[in-house]
């Protein structure tokens, strides 16, 4: 199945257990939003209900030579690169499972007790704007991280694993302008995204890990209604597969509202069937996503998904809320803690029937472009679920992770 039924068998190849430490650590620069500046990180780096409520900035160079312009200017690979944005990413982390197995219920830090390149990333992006209304993303992408997102693709585990998206946009003279993207892009549920440096935490949570998909192959259309509220809408394969695994479609939609600067809330559903060869049995996902900026130094994030399907005729589904507060008590330090809880008690999305809780804090600093982050983390279960070293269960794990990245990108700040 995509992503919900493939967790169950990595569910099992995730391992470990644990005690209790601290953390505190270090962060830096993100790409196009800096999550260490006192707000709620923006969602994803594609054209989404949330991102049409900022400004766009239509700078581009026009596709018609000027007159009197520099000849050097009209060559089109110039011209290429004057209007494309640049980003990159180096990510790696070193993780210390207490039960020296590596962690369950993860999907980005599994490896215990190993020096472990989690990403790389190179992107590059053209917006369309008014003055040149074509545009394009792609983001390549390996590692550990690449491997996981795409283990679950109906077209096989390589089959465009180093692609995490790849788009073209046209904006299209309606209204305010409507945006049209078709490709593979990442999806718009969520708090969390692929990148960590877009994340108050270093690793991801159990609802990013276990009750929402990576990505959609598809067709996506946005709007900005007014300067507050943004829609977008989209008709895709599916969760997680370029190739689609039956001959159904999923549809979905958002709406973003951003009253004032300090409150945003993003409503995000899709339904469709997921199983493999069934078109019959349909899942849906409600996903809510809030932000709001308490002070300049506090900044607090919540999300709420459900999930429901069926199952060899049988209904299952998901619940799961999550929290977190961010409080940068300097320009380059900051403390975040973050509390969740997952229900799961038709098994479907970790395998076993249970309710999941973790509590991450996680202590990071910024220095011109070096992010890093030294992370505490334990998972408690209502069952004994965690693995030890000695093959016994437990009812709780504990890590402990020091993570490190370098970010950049040429886009305007």
């Amino acid at each position: 199945m995509k992503r919900m039924i493939g967790r169950t068998g990595l569910v099992t190849m995730m391992r470990a257990a644990g005690t209790a430490v601290l953390a505190v650590g270090v962060a830096a620069t993100a790409f196009a939003a800096d999550p260490v500046g006192g707000v709620a990180p923006v969602a994803k780096p594609l054209t989404t209900a949330a991102s049409l409520l900022v400004t766009p900035d239509d700078t581009a160079t026009p596709d018609k030579k000027e007159e009197g312009q520099d000849p050097a200017a009209a060559n089109p690979v110039v011209e290429f690169f004057k209007q494309t944005e640049i980003y990159g990413l180096v990510d790696g982390y070193y993780l210390w499972a207490f039960n020296e197995e590596s962690p369950q219920l993860r999907n980005f830090d599994i490896q215990h007790n190993a020096f472990t390149l989690n990403y790389i990333e190179i992107a590059l992006a053209k917006p369309a704007s008014e003055t040149s209304r074509g545009g394009f993303r792609v983001d390549f992408g390996a590692g550990e991280t690449a491997n996981l997102v795409n283990a679950f693709e109906p077209g096989g585990t390589d089959y465009l694993k180093y692609v995490q998206q790849a788009y073209v946009s046209y904006l299209a003279p309606v209204g305010k302008g409507l945006t049209i993207d078709f490709g593979k892009f990442v999806t718009p549920a969520g708090a969390e995204v692929i990148e960590s440096k877009d994340n108050f935490n270093y690793s991801r949570g159990l609802l990013f890990a276990l009750a929402i998909p990576y990505y959609h192959m598809g067709a996506r259309l946005a709007y900005p209604i007014t300067d507050k509220v943004g829609v977008t809408g989209f008709i895709v394969n599916g969760w997680n597969d370029v190739r689609d695994n039956n001959s159904a479609k999923t549809v979905g939609a958002s709406v973003a509202v951003k009253p004032n600067d300090r409150l945003a809330i993003t409503q995000n559903y899709m339904v469709g069937a997921e199983q493999p060869d069934n078109n019959d049995d349909v899942r849906h996902l409600f996903d809510t996503v809030v932000s709001y900026t308490l002070t300049d130094k506090v900044s607090l994030l919540g999300n709420y998904d459900y999930g429901r399907d069926r199952v060899a005729g049988e209904a299952v589904d998901w619940t799961g809320v999550a929290m977190y507060l961010k409080s940068p008590p300097t320009e380059n330090l900051a403390l975040v803690p973050r509390f969740e809880v997952l229900w799961d008690s038709k098994a479907f999305a970790t395998g076993t029937p249970q309710t999941v809780k973790e509590f991450t804090l996680t202590g990071e600093y910024k220095l011109k472009g070096l992010v890093s982050r030294l992370e505490y983390r334990t998972d408690f279960s209502d069952e004994p679920f965690f693995t030890t070293d000695d093959n016994g269960l437990r009812k709780h794990q504990t890590t402990l992770t020091f993570g490190i990245l370098y970010a950049f990108t040429t886009a305007k700040q």
